[in-house]
């Protein structure tokens, strides 16, 4: 009977004949829940890099919409003043400096001297020695990410990181500058096709990159605070153009620097020193009255 029910599978389960194996076996893990939960972890990160980048790529859409077209601009420039197609892209992608790139192009055209090229180029771009002193790029870690990050700061990055100066990550500065690279390699090629096409030559196009910085600045000065920073701005530039007007720029930046640096140090000395504030009591009264009440000596509780 008994081998028939074993047959049959209606017998009790048999005990175990090592305890000890069973117990190893009760407490081992399960095979799916352990690679579960070993890359859950990774999944959060990856979902939360990923979010960090489309947000990037959301706040750069605002200065993107006027990078584009001034990118067509740019294209259309190369072409009408004769260079070859490939210097619109090439500039864009070594240099990468919207300003710099138009004064290139009219250089380049007039066959001027490479030491005036140099010298130009570095006083126009002398400004972004100033962005790095409050630009996020201390949230970059690894060196290439840094390096890129540097060689993309632009007047553009700079402003969207000025006017929301907090909250700001690796993924998400890197892929704002990749999109701001990407709308202003794409609008040159952009122009560069619409020049081949387009027989007439157009005019003002070197006004766009203008227009764009007078708009960055309006977006800049959005808050009472900042308006103090637009008055020695234009207090240093109408100096530098009475005292310089062929180098007006390279000294209205320097006048702007001192003018900034003293401002900060009077703000820095009639702010408020802020006192420490200190930490709500948690302590219930009932366990203090109970302590204060308690005997010090264990043997005169003992007596008690």
């Amino acid at each position: 009977m008994n081998e028939g029910s074993t047959l049959c599978g209606d017998a009790a389960p048999a005990t175990a004949a090592d305890p000890a194996a069973a117990t190893a076996a009760s407490n081992a893990p399960d095979g799916p829940t352990a690679p579960v939960a070993a890359t859950a972890p990774r999944a959060a990160a990856a979902l939360t890099r990923r979010r960090e980048i489309l947000a990037g790529v959301r706040m750069s859409l605002a200065a993107g919409l006027g990078m584009f077209p001034i990118g067509v601009a740019f294209g259309l420039l190369v072409v009408q003043t004769g260079l070859p197609w490939w210097v619109a892209p090439g500039l864009s992608i070594l240099v990468f400096a919207g300003s710099a790139e138009l004064l290139l192009v009219g250089l380049m055209a007039a066959a001027t001297p490479l030491a005036t090229i140099a010298l130009t180029t570095l006083l126009v771009n002398f400004r972004h020695v100033f962005y790095a002193f409050s630009f996020p790029l201390h949230v970059v870690r690894h060196p290439l990410a840094r390096l890129y990050s540097v060689y993309a700061l632009i007047d553009e990055a700079y402003a969207v990181t000025a006017a929301r100066p907090r909250g700001w990550s690796a993924p998400r500065l890197i892929a704002m500058q990749l999109a701001f690279q990407s709308y202003w390699v794409g609008g040159g090629l952009v122009g560069v096709g619409l020049g081949a096409v387009i027989p007439g030559r157009i005019e003002g196009l070197d006004f766009a990159l203008c227009a764009l910085f007078i708009t960055l600045t309006l977006d800049a000065c959005r808050s009472r605070r900042e308006i103090p920073s637009l008055l020695l701005a234009a207090l240093s530039f109408s100096i530098a153009l009475l005292v310089a007007p062929h180098d007006a720029l390279f000294l209205a930046l320097l006048g702007f620097l001192v003018l900034l640096a003293v401002r900060f140090l009077l703000t820095r000395r009639t702010a408020p020193i802020a006192q420490p504030v200190a930490a709500p009591d948690t302590t219930d009264p009932s366990e203090t009255t109970d302590a204060a009440d308690a005997p010090a000596d264990p043997q005169e509780a003992d007596r008690a």
